[in-house]
């Protein structure tokens, strides 16, 4: 019998169909266990692998940004943070009840005592701790000098009008109003840095309140994180805060030019925060763990900072200790691509290589985990 073209047809259907099956199955086959650069997929028998993090409020919105394009290139690793402080960062790394915490200012001896096992500190970016105000009919940024700021804070400066702030801004039209001082309430790693800065430029401030993550603040009232703080400001008249960069810029809140240990009045620039970790390069410790506030240079903005990582040298899971340690490494490598946009400073190329050093010697069972 010969076919007839309503089955010639149906016959031609099929092999169509049947080539096509064939070739899905093929791509799906050949796609089965690894991801579009050719490594595998993260745990036995691929797995999602979710990792914690929590900790400084300084860094959150650039952690964020990371979160979500690493995801992008990893969808079977799942990392959320929680922007809680650099307190509660160091509070839960050393509890073991995170992956990874994070500080903007080092831990100390002390700290990392308290901790069941070794912590090492891993720099991501760096960024400016800025004064920031409202303060109506001032359209101009305003300037301070270093025993200006730390008297404002101390409760000794006390008006917007004050002889010592018109000495910094010849020709702005001062209200004369009160000063509201508004500071951190939770312990927090901005704070750390700001109060560093001020024991450096006021002997009366390093006596009492001193420098840490919390202080006994002389005046003002607090706002929970960078963002209770910002928030605070902006909704406030005459109120004058510390933030890191990117929350005023976020709320359009103006920020101060700070006179320098040279004598020049700085605004917080992503070049001159840069210019105070290059200042500090040659003093840097192996570990990494350094204060670069009040450094020496014509260029330098007097608050400047690191942000840290913090993550056990010995990790207990070694799928979990992988995914970390390369979401570090791609961290430190490809994600300083996107901190100039979100007005924080890459690492210097020094600090890239010793970070990456540190990276290197994380283990789990004694076995490094990166390459593996």
């Amino acid at each position: 019998m010969f076919p007839t073209p309503q089955t010639t047809r149906r016959s031609g259907s099929r092999a169509i169909y049947a080539v096509l099956l064939a070739v899905a199955l093929a791509f799906a086959s050949g796609c089965s266990g690894e991801r579009a650069d050719n490594t595998a997929t993260p745990g036995a028998g691929g797995e999602t692998i979710r990792l914690q993090g929590a900790g400084a409020t300084f860094p959150n919105p650039l952690y964020q940004k990371w979160l979500s394009e690493h995801g992008k290139l990893n969808p079977q690793v799942r990392i959320d943070y929680q922007s809680i402080g650099s307190g509660g960062g160091i509070q839960q790394i050393q509890s073991q009840t995170v992956d990874f915490g994070a500080s903007d200012a080092p831990m100390s001896d002390e700290d990392l005592k308290k901790a069941p096992g070794a912590i090492l500190h891993i720099p991501t970016v760096l960024g400016a701790v800025v004064i920031t105000y409202n303060l109506e009919g001032v359209a101009e940024p305003l300037r301070f000098s270093p025993d200006v700021v730390a008297d404002i804070f101390l409760g000794r400066v006390k008006r917007w009008d004050d002889a010592r702030i018109k000495a910094d801004n010849p020709g702005v039209a001062l209200p004369a109003t009160d000063i509201s001082v508004v500071h951190r309430s939770d312990g927090s790693g901005t704070t750390a840095v700001f109060t560093d800065y001020l024991a450096k430029v006021s002997p009366e401030w390093k006596a009492s309140p001193g420098a840490g993550k919390s202080v006994d603040w002389p005046v003002g009232i607090g706002g929970k994180g960078n963002e209770g703080v910002s928030g605070q400001v902006k909704k406030t008249p005459n109120t004058i805060g510390y933030v890191e960069l990117v929350y005023a810029v976020q709320t359009k809140l103006p920020v101060a030019l700070v006179k320098n240990k040279s004598g020049n009045f700085v605004a917080p620039s992503l070049d001159a925060v840069t210019a105070a970790a290059a200042e500090m390069l040659a003093t840097t410790p192996p570990d990494l763990r350094v204060s670069i506030t009040d450094a020496a240079g014509a260029t330098a903005y007097p608050i400047s900072s690191y942000t840290y990582i913090l993550v056990y040298k010995e990790q207990k899971d070694a799928a979990k200790g992988k995914a970390l340690v390369d979401f570090l490494w791609w961290s430190i490598h490809d994600g300083e691509r996107f901190a100039r946009d979100l007005q924080y400073s890459p690492l210097p190329a020094e600090i890239v290589e010793k970070a990456s050093a540190i990276i290197n010697s994380i283990t789990a069972g004694g076995k490094t985990l990166r390459g593996a």
